[in-house]
């Protein structure tokens, strides 16, 4: 069986602290995922960043 190389990162908004987004990353990644996405609550772009599960 393969084994998995993916997990899903949840991207929360900085303004309302809502989660909004879900994305895959590489388990072999030391990086936290810092994107600006459109957030339907503040109905704005703002920046989103991963949240540890």
């Amino acid at each position: 069986m393969a084994e998995k190389t993916k997990t899903l990162a949840k991207l929360r908004c900085e303004q309302c602290k809502r989660i909004n987004y879900y994305k895959w990353k590489k388990k072999s990644a030391d990086f936290k995922l810092n994107l600006k996405k459109f957030c339907r609550y503040c109905r704005r772009h703002l920046p989103h960043k991963e949240v540890r599960k």
